[in-house]
């Protein structure tokens, strides 16, 4: 008996050895480096320049970029306190992307800012940026074009600024996540294109899926997301990810929004899904509250088309504590 449990003491000694080397070398490892590989095509990237793409990818970044990088301060997007990224994630910077060329993006040539927008590598450093930051493998070649031509533009949020916030410090829990669950993500074997207008649940997928990812918060964790395949994302739009306020405090549980009538939005009508997604207005009164904001930038059309796709996603009977708060 004495020799049995020398064993086992011996055996959980170097379990906790392993478990403890393991933990060190991904505490100095940190966030993993990759190879840079652009295509000649993206390292020759020249997006065009024009009106109709600063107006489109400034219409876009409204309801993505802005979102984080903006700056009440400085009332430029020079980046700001995340203190609503959830604490397990550490404390969390949003990146200046003014035009600075030391401070922000202003020495970022376009193919580097698109292979950056897809795969999430810094092309400078083959540093990978943690999964906070959205990458987009889906949105189409020329909505990423209208974007990175909006970033070119002379829109006042975007001249340079020097403003810097302290670099963010990864904790363990992210270094472990960047080296065993969160990888970059390819490049497109192909052009992606928009789809068909007339197509509407096609636009609702585009849209919903490709452009503003709906569903990394209306899904069960921000943990658990798959960019490439969104429909293999655990609780695909079931909801349940509890999101913090802009005070990072506990605010909202994500809404369920599949169709599901008990517990999702099978009940509301076309009208209401354009209002809440539009304006923010409840179907039963009131506004809908942070981090759900008005897409003022959709259009009605847009709008239209996502509902008619959520009529596809498989539904989920998931019943979610609403937000009590004022």
């Amino acid at each position: 008996m004495k020799r049995f449990f020398k064993i086992l003491l011996y055996t959980l000694g170097f379990i906790v050895l392993l478990v403890g080397a393991f933990v060190l070398y991904i505490q100095i490892k940190g966030i993993p480096k990759y190879p840079v590989e652009m295509t000649d095509a993206i390292k020759n990237l020249k997006v065009t320049v024009d009106s109709a793409h600063i107006a489109e990818g400034k219409r876009i970044s409204s309801m993505l970029c802005r979102e984080c990088h903006y700056s009440t301060e400085t009332q430029k997007l020079t980046g700001s306190f995340r203190a609503d990224i959830p604490k397990e994630f550490g404390d969390t910077y949003s990146l200046n992307i003014t035009q600075d060329k030391t401070h922000g993006i202003g020495n970022w040539t376009d193919g580097e800012l698109y292979y950056f927008l897809r795969t999430g590598i810094r092309p400078q450093t083959g540093a990978y940026v943690p999964p906070f930051m959205p990458k987009f493998p889906r949105m189409s070649e020329d909505d990423i074009h209208s974007v990175i031509a909006w970033l070119r533009s002379p829109d006042p949020e975007l001249a340079a600024d020097s403003h810097e916030f302290p670099a963010n410090k990864p904790n363990f829990l992210i270094k472990l996540l960047c080296n065993i669950a969160f990888k970059p993500l390819p490049l497109p074997s192909r052009p992606i294109m928009e789809p068909d207008t007339t197509d509407k649940v096609a636009l609702g997928k585009y849209v919903a899926d490709g452009m503003i990812g709906c569903f990394a918060c209306h899904s069960a964790d921000l943990k658990t997301l798959n960019d490439l395949e969104p429909e293999k994302t655990p609780g695909f739009y079931g909801g349940g990810t509890v999101m913090l306020d802009l005070d990072g405090k506990t605010g909202v549980t994500t809404a369920n929004i599949t169709m599901d009538k008990e517990t999702g939005i099978g009940n509301w009508t076309e009208q209401q899904f354009v209002e809440a997604v539009r304006y923010s207005k409840k179907p039963t009164g009131g506004l809908l509250h942070y981090p759900m904001l008005p897409h003022a930038g959709l259009s009605e059309t847009e709008i239209k088309a996502v509902y008619a796709y959520l009529q596809t996603v498989p539904v989920i009977q998931n019943k979610v504590e609403r937000y009590q708060g004022k």
